[in-house]
């Protein structure tokens, strides 16, 4: 699953169609998609209606000023209602949402027919024959209904500023004139279409293609992405001119069994020739965030292999590909998604686009040594392909987390990793790294005494532990007097303490917000040492830790989700169970959704991906961000400590 591509060509217009997953969890791939294109079509049944996936995507779209239009599909299904998708898509989608055409029975009863509602006729489809007649009295509460609307819109958009006055003043707007305001309002990306169309009986497939041909901006019309040199400095302008410098980005990347490796790139200035090397470059740092592992910062120049046009799993080979093209490049070593192709003689790099956040966490291991061995390369692969997986393994826990969007990517990876890498891996409960903290002073003393022969080992410190603020770390300090313990070793007490709360003290965290004074000790001429001080340092705080003196403190992360009203209450409710704090809400940008601000241990939110899609019907984003630790309930502190082995 992944972006597809097909070029088709249309008169004397080359059409590139993307095609991205419509599952939400994919959202990465749509807006690699969205990064490639000019202009978008969304396709909603008729029978089901837009949903509140579409929404987001559209709101995607919006985010880009990206050209939409709508085509309504499966319009002879038994539940299929044209005039109810077409109002779901005004109250998803928003203004300028204006049918085209209007589904009507046909002579043969079937739904083979459209009324055109600027023409004013009515087409009848057989095949790919169509026949035009005059609209009839029967039709005329379809054009009554929706012609009003539909060109009124078209004049609010025009650029014409006595058109509205013509058109009040009781004047027949000519098909030509509407026609052309029409197309110019769609290319703006203002007017949002609505095309009915049959995949089985090809009725108003014509109109279609005709506005994706007229309408949709051809690219000199559309802005390129924000490009920079390489080693940063002030924005490079550049335009979609085939003898512009070199600037292409790879949209997608896979494997295939013969060919190897395969990348979808999008030309925006200048011209990609299969004969001549280019500069692959990425740096995925630049965005905000953590990216996991497999995707460094890299910069090489490297030679393709050839350039196709795609056609959906064919390749058409050609010499060249022009400012406005998505091309296939085969062997481009070392290319991952999102990265940008350039001149090597004057490296290039464009800004990548937005990457979806990876909120859904799994932990993994090898099922055997082998599939240990091969795991690395997988992970290399799987990222180079994927920006939207971030990789980690995590120092504090041991564990390597798979961080997706969702259920069904997730489901994606490991899928991958079995059929494609021969990996085996199984899923185990993703770790929350914990840490403690004191609760109490608490004072003990750690005596280490060994004599087998030779010299001993021979150390004795006495240490205090005081609970500091939350965020302070740890602190060391002594008031030995008296040179009870040789200012030599005191640095090793020191080293000693640090090394034992690094390990923890009640089960295996590191320990923080904490104050350790050394108060006291003995030493022996010959026999004390580095080593046995920092030995005895740890015995004693061993000894004088406690559930009654320690605690285990959690992280909380802060959390901004992005909601339909409607839904608030609902998660605002889960939050609760989650044993999260509301800290606030607002309305958000978009009408009638909220921002809800929340504080939430990390360990509750570990399936707050998939839970939060479920309480908000589709509608709900959330973002998080570390806030800090807090005390862990006793509890639940009490099924840690049980878990877990003691120390060492």
């Amino acid at each position: 699953m992944g972006l597809r591509a097909a070029t088709l060509e249309l008169g004397e217009v080359v059409l590139t169609l993307l095609d991205a997953p419509g599952n939400p969890d994919f959202v990465g791939q749509v807006r690699a998609g969205l990064r490639a294109a000019d202009a978008a079509l969304f396709v909603v049944s008729a029978a089901d209606g837009a949903d509140a996936h579409s929404r987001s995507l559209w709101h995607e779209c919006a985010l880009v000023g990206m050209p939409r239009a709508v085509v309504v599909t499966q319009l002879d299904a038994r539940d299929a209602d044209f005039t109810a998708t077409l109002e779901d898509c005004r109250a998803h989608f928003g203004a300028g949402i204006q049918p085209l055409g209007v589904p009507v029975t046909g002579p043969d009863g079937q739904g083979t027919s459209i009324a055109d509602l600027l023409l004013g006729e009515i087409h009848d489809y057989d095949g790919e024959r169509r026949t035009v007649r005059p609209a009839g009295a029967e039709h005329a509460g379809a054009f009554d209904t929706h012609r009003p609307g539909l060109v009124e819109g078209i004049i609010e958009e025009s650029e014409d500023p006595d058109l509205m006055d013509r058109y009040l003043s009781g004047e027949e707007l000519d098909f030509a004139t509407l026609e052309r305001d029409l197309l110019q309002a769609v290319a703006h990306g203002s007017f949002h279409p609505v095309l009915p169309v049959s995949g089985e009986t090809g009725a108003g497939v014509d109109v279609l293609l005709h506005l994706l041909e007229a309408a949709f901006p051809h690219p000199g019309l559309r802005p390129t992405p924000s490009v920079t040199a390489v080693g940063g400095g002030e924005p490079v302008e550049v335009t979609p001119d085939p003898d512009g410098p070199l600037v292409a980005e790879v949209v997608h990347t896979a494997s295939d069994a013969y060919v190897g490796h395969l990348s979808l790139v999008r030309v925006f200035s200048g011209t990609l020739r299969a004969d001549r090397p280019v500069h692959v470059s990425g740096h995925l740092d630049l965005l905000e965030g953590p990216t996991g592992e497999g995707h460094e910062a890299h910069d090489e120049d490297v030679r393709p292999g050839s350039l196709a046009a795609p056609l959906d799993g064919e390749l058409l080979p050609k010499d060249s590909a022009v400012a406005g093209e998505v091309v296939v490049v085969t062997k481009l070593a070392g290319a991952q998604t999102s990265d940008t192709l350039s001149d090597p003689a004057r490296p290039l790099l464009v800004t990548p686009w937005a990457l979806p956040d990876a909120l859904l966490p799994a932990a993994v291991q090898a099922v055997t040594r082998a599939d240990e061995d091969r795991m690395p390369v997988a992970f290399h692969e799987l990222a180079a392909e994927d920006p939207a997986l971030r990789i980690e393994h995590d120092p504090e826990t041991g564990q390597v987390v798979l961080w997706t969007t969702g259920p069904a990517h997730l489901e994606l990876v490991l899928h991958r990793l079995r059929e494609r890498f021969n990996v085996g891996v199984e899923q185990v409960p993703v770790k929350v790294a914990l840490k403690e903290t004191a609760v109490a002073r608490a004072e003990a003393q750690g005596r280490h005494v060994k004599q087998s022969g030779g010299h001993g080992q021979y150390a004795v410190c006495q240490l205090v532990v005081e609970p500091l603020p939350r965020g302070a770390g740890v602190e060391f300090t002594e008031v030995v007097v008296g040179g009870a313990v040789p200012r030599q070793f005191i640095g090793s007490v020191e080293k000693g303490v640090h090394a034992q709360l690094a390990r923890g003290l009640l089960a295996g965290w590191p320990v923080t917000d904490v104050r350790v004074t050394l108060t006291d000790g003995k030493a022996h001429s010959v026999d004390s040492s580095d080593m046995a001080f920092q030995t005895a340092a740890g015995l004693a705080l061993r000894e004088l830790a406690s559930p009654a003196t320690m605690c285990l403190l959690e992280p909380v992360d802060t959390v901004r989700v992005t909601l339909d009203d409607e839904y608030l209450g609902a998660v605002m409710t889960d939050i609760g169970t989650r044993r999260g704090q509301i800290i606030g809400s607002e309305p958000d940008q978009e009408e009638g959704r909220s921002v809800l601000e929340a504080a939430v241990p990390r360990l509750e939110l570990l399936d707050y991906a998939v839970a939060l899609r479920s309480l908000a019907h589709g509608t709900g984003t959330f973002h998080r961000e570390p806030r800090g630790y807090e005390q862990l309930p006793e509890r639940i502190a009490r099924q840690h400590l049980a878990a877990q082995p003691a120390p060492a």
